[in-house]
């Protein structure tokens, strides 16, 4: 029988009604270069996928804009129909032309159609978490998240989140629909979150940080974790993930990859347990 890695990092649950594993996964690493077009390995994207739910990964994060459409139809070729227990949570709100290019575009009639075919790519009718991936500021929010909310009063969208916002930001977006998540850039070297993180501690808001290896920066074997990671028999990576699930009990974190031997490795992080002193050492560490 294969090792539950993920329950260690335990559960939340999303909007007090929808639980998830807290350790997920991430597919933007998925499509090819810039984000842009096909996976490099198809058939490893897709071992990927399944082994992430052998190992009791049940959050899985996507958006119709990583290919672009890539990422959502991968989720579907490997995991659909899917097991009851997993919850793919897709975003809109990001608009592409080329590799590593993002333009945002909040105009309703968008957004609803972006939900419309991410319900058909990922052969859902109803998607458990919606996310506006972000806010456009040539539209009110009160329209951008009107638009969520009224799907999810005719039943396709069940919970709304943000990405990319301010504390004010989510107020605001909070007059309109409830907000069960948000996802912003925090990693052990960039905190700039850090007001947005507090708030949703305080107010049982999922917080899904996204980039939270820094892409390598924190991975290093001569990095500010090194010598942490060879006393706990770890890697640097794990370490870092391990601080994430210690910093908050609201706090998803979504490690991408396209191999499933990282995937493992990254997953095995929820086994990891931080003392208080070395969970400020880490802290310290990374912000020397």
């Amino acid at each position: 029988m294969t090792e539950n890695l993920a329950a260690p990092s335990g559960t939340f649950q999303l909007g007090g009604d929808l639980p998830v594993v807290r350790l997920g996964y991430g597919t933007m690493q998925l499509p090819g270069e810039g984000v842009w077009g096909p996976p490099r390995d198809h058939d490893e994207a897709i071992k990927v996928l399944r082994r992430a739910v052998e190992i009791g990964v049940t959050l899985f994060d996507t958006a119709d804009s990583y290919g672009p459409f890539v990422a959502e139809d991968l989720l579907r070729e490997a995991l659909h129909p899917y097991a009851d227990d997993v919850v793919v949570a897709t975003k809109a709100g990001l608009t592409r032309q080329g590799p590593g290019v993002w333009t945002p575009l909040g105009q309703p009639a968008y957004l609803r159609q972006a939900v419309e075919m991410s319900l058909r790519r990922l052969g859902l009718e109803r998607i458990d978490l919606f996310q506006l991936h972000r806010i456009d500021p040539a539209y009110p929010v009160a329209d951008q998240v009107g638009e969520l909310k009224a799907l999810q009063d005719e039943g396709k969208i069940r919970h709304i989140g943000l990405s990319e916002i301010s504390v004010e930001q989510l107020q605001e977006a909070q007059q309109t629909a409830e907000i069960v998540s948000v996802q912003n850039l925090y990693n052990l070297a960039n905190r700039s979150s850090e007001a947005l993180l507090d708030h949703c501690t305080e107010h049982g808001i999922g917080f899904i940080p996204w980039f939270p290896l820094a892409t390598g920066e924190l991975s290093k074997e001569d990095g500010p974790l090194a010598a942490a990671a060879r006393e706990h028999d770890a890697s640097p990576s794990q370490l870092a993930l391990a601080w994430l699930l210690k910093r908050s009990p609201v706090v998803l974190p979504i490690p991408g990859t396209k191999s499933v031997d990282h995937l493992d490795a990254n997953t095995a992080a929820a086994s990891i347990e931080l003392t208080d002193d070395e969970f400020e050492a880490l802290g310290k560490a990374a912000a020397a």
